[in-house]
């Protein structure tokens, strides 16, 4: 049984196939791949587009979607093996996940990390506990990765090429936000760009802002073996300069994690680095994306947002077809449409 958790699990030709699937859906093309079939939507924390796209998709395949409120309408949930459960968790994930297997034929988790721990966070403690006890495949909806973002992403980025993007200039840049957020959406971008081959450059306003070093070592091994590069850099003229693609994502710096106050001036070395036509200017007419939610005129200006270069929509709406894609994938292992 194969679950979907992180790309890195997929081959390039495997996540080629759910994109190719992703766009017969987009152009029309119907199923009924989980018709008598449910899913468990599970929700640690807030979602507009993940929870939306997830539960449309499940009813646009003929099946359907429980949501989960998991942070307030469900127990608490623990996921350690061996604890002593004398503290606010009244169920353990091994049940959890057992039952509700008995009860869907895919489960899906939204969990990000709690900002305590990076040592320990970084294992995704809570999917995988899933992933090892489930009886039924599980997706990931965001937890320290975002795979079906990174999917809907490349998809934009196919649709908008007219290609693959191997061997283009691919910019990861570092946006303004008032406070420290997850890496997952920095994490994939890192991780589908190199898969699929580009040159990919990392602007951030300091090198704390390296992203983790499984990412960072699973980038370059991608680019080994299938061409590309993968480079880290605080010159913000050098990094758009010829890009071909500029995507948006604000990330906090791993070395503080937990602890931003001590993270702030390193921060504030970034003030400048919103997206404006003027650095837009430097691209080779490039295109320009956020993963949504986006602050306007802080990590982009409006200018940009509103202008053709801009792809978030696009992006956003490819959300609802690669996940029908990766549902009917999971759900049909072993068996027929």
């Amino acid at each position: 049984m194969r679950h979907f958790l992180s790309t890195e699990d997929w081959s390039r030709n495997e996540l080629q196939g759910l994109l190719d699937r992703a766009a017969a859906f987009k152009s029309g093309v119907k199923s009924r791949s989980l018709e008598g079939k449910s899913i468990a939507l599970m929700f640690f924390n807030p979602s507009l587009r993940t929870r939306s796209s997830f539960d449309i998709g499940a009813y646009q395949l003929g099946g359907h979607a429980i949501v989960l409120d998991a942070k307030g309408a469900t127990w608490p949930l623990e996921f350690s093996d061996g604890t002593i459960m004398d503290g606010s968790e009244e169920e353990h994930v091994r049940e959890a996940a057992r039952v509700l297997s008995s009860y869907v034929d895919l489960i899906a988790i939204r969990c990000f990390p709690q900002f305590k721990d990076w040592a320990s966070e970084r294992e995704d403690p809570m999917i995988t506990a899933f992933a090892k006890h489930a009886t039924v495949p599980v997706i990931n909806m965001e937890t320290i990765v975002h795979p079906c973002q990174e999917l809907a992403h490349m998809l934009a980025l196919q649709e908008r090429t007219g290609g693959p993007i191997a061997g283009k200039k691919y910019l990861l840049t570092w946006v303004p936000h008032p406070k420290p957020l997850n890496t997952a959406v920095a994490n994939s971008s890192l991780l589908i760009a190199s898969k699929f081959g580009a040159d990919v450059s990392i602007l951030v306003p300091d090198e704390v802002y390296r992203l983790d070093s499984r990412y960072m070592d699973s980038a370059e091994r991608f680019t080994a073996e299938g061409g590309g590069s993968v480079t880290l850099t605080t010159d913000v003229e050098a990094a758009y300069s010829g890009a071909d693609v500029v995507y948006a994502k604000s990330w906090g710096a791993l070395p503080f994690y937990g602890n931003w106050d001590e993270e702030a001036p390193f921060r504030a070395k970034g003030a400048d680095f919103m997206i404006t036509p003027e650095k837009m200017a430097l691209t080779n007419n490039a295109v320009v994306s956020h993963c949504l939610p986006m602050r306007r005129n802080v990590k982009i200006a409006d200018a940009v947002v509103d202008s053709p270069a801009f792809m978030g929509i696009e992006e956003a709406e490819n959300r609802l077809h690669v996940q029908k894609a990766v549902m009917e994938a999971l759900a049909l292992q072993g068996g027929a449409e």
